[in-house]
C-alpha cells in the first residue's frame, strides 16, 4: 500500500481541495478502509460552509462511505481484512451518555459523526471506529450502496418505525434524492403510496417507482386531495421547503404523523387547528445505527429498491458538491475513488 492518499478536504468554508495525506494506522477499536465510493449529501454543507458547531478545519466531509478494510485496529474481532464495509452519519457513540444508556443510541450527545467531528469518506482512505460500520451485501455495487447510508436509511427508518400497517396510505412530499427512495420504500412496505411533487413531469418518474397517485402541487391543493382520499397516516416530508411542509399537517387523517426528514433553511409554520382536532402529530427522524443500515441494505436488496446516481471521481468532488447544492442531480450524487473503479 502506498504510503500517502489523495483526499477532498475543506481548507476554508466554501473551499474544497484536492490533497495528500499519509497513511496512518487505526487505532484501538478502529478499522481502515480503502473507500470505493462515498455519497455526497445535502447535509454535508454542515462541514463545507462551516456551519456545523464546533467544526475543526481542515476536515474531509462525507456520511455515505462505501470500501473494503485493509487493517484492524487492537481489539477488533467482528471484521475481517477484505470486508467489504460501509459508513454513515452517525459512526459511533460515547457509550455513557444518558441516551446512550437508555439504549437511544442515534440521540447520544457525544456521537462521533462521519465528515464532521473525524474525517469521512470525500477521500481514497478513511479510519473508521468498528462499532459504527455496516457490513455491504454482495448484491449491491459500492456506489449504489453508498447513497442508502443515509438518505436510504432516513427514509426507511422514518416509515418503519412510524406505527404504520400495510394498507395505510402514506404520502411522500418530494420526489428528489430523498424522496425517490422514500417513494419505493412506502411502496414496497405495504403502503398505500401517494407522491407529492411540482410540476406534471415528475409523475411518470413518481409512478415508476411505485406511487399509486400523484400529486401535482403546482395545480392542485395537496392537503385537499389527500383529505380527498381519504387523509394520510403519515405524510414523509423530504423536500427542504418549511412553506411547503407546514400546511401538510391538513392532508393527515385524524392521528395522523407528519415525519420531517428534509431540513429546510426557512421555518416551518404551523396552524395549531389541525393539530388540536385530529390529535395529529409532527415528528423528526434521523438516520440509525449501523445495524439498522444493515437492514435498510438487506430490505433493498429484497425488494430491489435502488437509489438513481450519478458517479463522479473523487478528483471532481468540487464539481459533484456544485451539482448537488443547484439541485442538477438526478438524484444522488456519488464519488468513485481508483479503488471503485473510476
Amino acid at each position: 500500500m502506498q504510503d500517502t492518499y489523495k483526499a477532498v478536504e475543506v481548507s476554508a468554508p466554501g473551499t474544497l481541495r484536492l490533497v495528500e495525506r499519509p497513511v496512518k494506522e487505526p487505532g484501538a477499536g478502529q478499522v481502515r478502509v480503502r473507500v470505493e465510493a462515498c455519497g455526497v449529501c445535502h447535509s454535508d454543507a454542515a462541514t463545507v460552509m462551516g456551519a456545523w458547531p464546533g467544526l475543526t478545519l481542515p476536515r474531509v466531509p462525507g456520511h455515505e462511505v462505501v470500501g473494503c478494510i485493509d487493517a484492524l485496529g487492537a481489539g477488533v474481532t467482528r471484521w475481517k481484512i477484505g470486508q467489504r464495509v460501509g459508513v454513515g452519519f452517525l459512526g459511533g457513540e460515547d457509550g455513557v451518555c444518558e441516551p446512550c444508556r437508555r439504549g437511544d443510541t442515534v440521540n447520544c450527545q457525544n456521537p462521533i459523526v462521519s465528515g464532521i467531528t473525524v474525517d469521512g469518506g470525500y477521500a481514497e482512505v478513511m479510519i473508521a471506529e468498528a462499532r459504527g460500520v455496516a457490513a455491504i451485501p454482495d448484491e449491491l455495487s459500492s456506489a449504489e450502496a453508498a447513497p442508502l447510508l443515509c438518505a436510504g436509511i432516513t427514509t426507511y427508518n422514518a416509515l418503519r418505525n412510524a406505527g404504520l400497517r400495510a394498507g395505510d396510505l402514506v404520502a411522500v412530499q418530494g420526489v428528489g434524492g430523498l424522496g425517490h427512495l422514500g417513494i419505493q420504500f412506502a411502496r414496497h412496505m405495504g403502503f398505500r403510496t401517494v407522491a407529492i411533487g411540482r410540476g406534471g413531469d415528475k409523475e411518470k418518474l413518481a409512478k415508476d417507482l411505485g406511487a399509486h397517485v400523484y400529486i401535482d402541487s403546482a395545480v392542485e391543493d395537496a392537503t385537499a386531495v389527500l383529505q380527498r382520499i381519504g387523509g394520510a397516516k403519515a405524510i414523509l416530508a423530504t423536500a427542504p421547503s418549511g412553506s411547503a411542509m407546514g400546511p401538510l399537517v391538513s392532508g393527515l387523517a385524524a392521528r395522523g404523523k407528519l415525519i420531517i426528514v428534509g431540513v429546510p433553511e426557512d421555518q416551518i409554520q404551523l396552524s395549531a387547528v389541525p393539530l388540536i382536532f385530529g390529535g395529529r402529530t409532527i415528528q423528526g427522524s434521523l438516520t440509525g445505527t449501523a445495524i439498522d443500515n444493515e437492514d435498510t441494505l438487506a430490505f433493498s436488496v429484497l425488494e430491489n429498491i435502488r437509489p438513481m446516481i450519478e458517479a463522479l471521481p473523487l478528483e471532481q468532488a468540487a464539481d459533484a458538491y456544485a451539482r448537488m447544492t443547484q439541485g442538477k442531480a438526478r438524484f444522488r450524487m456519488v464519488l468513485v475513488t481508483k479503488a471503485g473503479g473510476a
